[in-house]
């Protein structure tokens, strides 16, 4: 184990060449299939839509019929769910609404504004072609068709789309199982009262639980692991028994980290222990038996930064997830931005438009400790390991926070 900083790139290389995805699949029902990941590629069984219909109100017709000096008498209607069934004489329409079969024979549709009628006679008032206004059996999806792929993560569009094909389940990776802990003697829960001073609320733990659970993981929360090896170890022993990953906030700077040290040393191995960002320089990852550790620093903002930037990517991609690359965008800095040149700089901003461009500056304080900063930001300012101060005006990255901090 190296006790250089690792850059920010090189870290999360390391940990996606090490972890592979999960193997372990379940059948689960639409209802319960909001953000799984797809195990299996889905193959439509049938064509979407099933038969030729009509897009909007109006009457299907032979085009080559529909002529402005040509009467068409109307023989019935076709409505969604109740086709029209009879005859199609020469010089004939059918009344359709939206969503109805086309009636055989017919193989357009004349928007029901574009007419005149008198009584059961209608005359065309602009030109009809073949297929107009008609939705195309099979034009949205073909039977046998893949239409959703090993790795995607399931939204509320997929959910619709596997119905719209019938599909009551689907195949799906089994949930991450994410065990967390917060370490820390000075630490007391929301809702107690500060005995001293020195103690603070353990904030850092419901926020990574608050994460996860976007993520759609399964959090085994372990709560308040009291400054003590053997309490320590402990919750080691009993995170490993029953996690996929184990992740504790605090217990990894220098100072405090001799325990965990000793305990990663007896019960598997650290990969790396500094990472070269700010905030997050002391972050831990490595191997416990078969569960994967992550040791985030124990400010607040720092446990976020790390949390959103390394330790989302590996859960994704445990969990079977395709690897995304989070939105970035090239902004102009609206003030002056104090940045020394060592490590990346992970800055909470904020952005906005303006004249065509984007602009973006820091959100207050950007000490680890303040989460006001991350509440009044929208977006992380991306500022690169070797870059100093940067001026107004000068170009810097921004990645608009995603839908794990919103």
């Amino acid at each position: 184990m190296s006790d250089q900083w690792l850059p920010v790139a090189d870290a999360l290389a390391t940990i996606q060449r090490q972890i592979e995805p999960l193997h372990e699949t379940e059948t689960v029902a639409l209802h319960d299939a909001l953000d799984r990941i797809i195990a299996t590629p889905v193959h439509a069984g049938i064509d979407v839509p099933g038969y030729d219909n009509s897009a909007m109100d109006g009457y299907a017709l032979r085009a080559a019929e529909a002529t402005t000096d040509t009467p068409l008498k109307v023989v019935g209607s076709a409505l969604a769910g109740h086709p029209y069934t009879g005859d199609l004489p020469p010089q004939s329409c059918v009344r359709i609404t939206t969503g109805a079969k086309m009636p055989a024979g017919c193989d357009a549709v004349i928007m029901q504004e574009q007419v005149q009628r008198t009584d059961s006679t209608i005359y065309c008032q602009s030109t009809v072609r073949p297929n107009d206004n008609v939705r195309l059996q099979g034009s949205d999806i073909r039977e046998g068709a893949v239409i959703l792929s090993r790795g995607q993560r399931l939204t509320p569009i997929h959910i619709g789309l596997l119905a719209s094909l019938g599909k009551a389940e689907v195949e799906v990776f089994r949930r991450l199982r994410v065990a967390l802990f917060s370490n820390g003697d000075e630490l007391v829960l929301p809702g107690e009262e500060l005995q001293a001073e020195s103690q603070l609320y353990d904030s850092n733990r419901f926020t990574l639980h608050a994460m996860l659970q976007r993520l759609g993981v399964e959090v085994l929360d372990l709560g308040l692991i009291a400054d003590d090896r053997d309490a320590l170890e402990h919750a080691f022993q009993q995170a490993m028994r029953s996690a996929d990953v184990i992740i504790s906030s605090a217990g990894v700077s220098v100072g405090d980290a001799d325990y965990t040290k000793e305990i990663m040393a007896k019960l598997g191995q650290i990969g790396f222990w500094k990472i070269a960002m700010k905030p997050g320089k002391p972050f831990a990852f490595g191997r416990l038996d078969e569960s994967w550790f992550c040791g985030l620093p124990g400010n607040p903002v720092a446990a976020l930064v790390t949390m959103d930037q390394i330790v989302q990517p590996m859960l994704r991609r445990l969990a079977g997830e395709h690897s995304a690359q989070p939105l970035q965008f090239q902004a102009r800095a609206s003030t002056s931005i104090r940045k020394k040149p060592g490590r990346m700089d992970f800055q909470r901003g904020r952005f906005t438009q303006r004249d065509g461009e984007l602009w973006a500056e820091p959100a207050g304080s950007q000490s680890s400790a303040v989460l006001t900063s991350v509440a009044k930001a929208n977006c992380f300012l991306l500022l690169e390991q070797d870059r100093d101060t940067i001026e107004t005006g000068e170009i810097i990255t921004i990645q608009p926070f995603d839908s794990l901090l919103t």
